[in-house]
């Protein structure tokens, strides 16, 4: 069985992109994109219109995940168009290139330290860290941990943390933040001068919380879920983080295509440059990586993550308050 370093370099011959395939699947996705938001304009009746709202909200977490393969340079590396294409989906889904790349890189690499930055992770406390913060402290790492704030990923992860959070903390660095916020608000503007708050709720709110609560509960449930081993930074290290501390999500296949196989999150963590549509192939083919620890979208598996607040070093595990 491969261990260390020799497992990340068998990992390398999954690591090699099919052009073609990764332009279909973008192209298709961003298709079924378009074809949601034209049935939401359409005149159909309300039902379907509903229908068209949930799909746009669930394909577009495909196409972030996509986009988030083409920043880790897995899919589509130097091709002009695809760079056009993703620095426009970016600024659309509140997650521009310039701080979703710079949280997300930070993150691979300090993946469950307990002793770094939560930048763009969830914070870690330790018991006796959480038992000696003052009040505020406590409210706050409760308030960023909570379920209703996760569910509100839309507002909280991707409007405040990816917009206005990172364009407060360096201005010059983080101007498609503005302009990813600026866009989003005008049209949000727009429609309510108009009056067309059918089309408000269809094509922005329900499909941004569907979105953007998938996502900001997949990011965290994926280092967040029983099972889970934080270290210190002395005795953390890279492997041993992709595979003990991130998960493996069973879903079944229509959940996996929404998802863009995000899922498969410790192969992920080991090596980012697989392509998402060779994650199961890497899995499959390599007996290291069939034993991950794991959880679900099931409500109970979904509870239990929830439940989990501190990590005690006393049992090495996460624990609720």
């Amino acid at each position: 069985m491969l261990d260390g370093k020799d497992l990340i370099v068998a990992t390398k011959e999954f690591a090699k992109e099919n052009r073609l395939l990764s332009w279909v699947h973008t192209i298709v996705a961003l298709l079924i994109v378009g074809l949601c938001v034209t049935g939401i304009l359409a005149n159909i009746p309300f039902y379907l219109k509903l229908l068209c709202s949930i799909l746009l909200g669930l394909t577009a977490v495909r196409v972030f995940v996509i986009f988030h393969d083409y920043l880790h340079n897995a899919i589509l590396h130097k091709s002009f168009l695809a760079n056009v294409i993703f620095t426009v989906v970016g600024i659309v889904m509140l997650a521009p290139k310039s701080i979703w790349k710079r949280s997300h890189d930070y993150h691979h690499k300090h993946n469950s330290k307990l002793f770094s930055a939560s930048i763009g992770s969830y914070p870690i406390m330790t018991r006796e860290k959480f038992e000696t913060s003052n009040k505020g402290e406590r409210r706050l790492y409760l308030f960023i941990r909570h379920p209703i704030t996760i569910c509100f990923g839309y507002i909280f992860m991707f409007i405040y943390g990816m917009c206005i959070n990172s364009f407060l903390s360096s201005p010059r660095r983080h101007l498609d933040s503005v302009l990813a916020l600026f866009i989003h608000s005008s049209f949000i503007v727009f429609l309510i001068i108009i009056g067309q708050w059918q089309l408000l709720f269809l094509l922005v709110l329900l499909p941004s919380f569907i979105t953007f609560g998938l996502g900001a509960y997949l990011f965290y449930a994926q280092h967040n879920f029983p099972g889970v081993t934080f270290r210190n930074n002395t005795n953390w290290n890279y492997v041993g983080a992709a595979l003990d501390s991130s998960s493996y999500m069973k879903m079944n296949r229509v959940m996996e295509w929404f998802t863009a196989n995000i899922g498969y999150h410790h192969i992920h963590h080991l090596n980012a440059r697989i392509p998402f549509y060779r994650l199961p192939e890497a899995m499959e083919k390599m007996p290291e990586l069939q034993h991950p620890k794991t959880t679900s979208l099931r409500i109970k598996d979904v509870l239990s993550c929830f439940k989990l607040k501190l990590w005690d070093p006393s049992i090495n595990k996460m624990t609720g308050i």
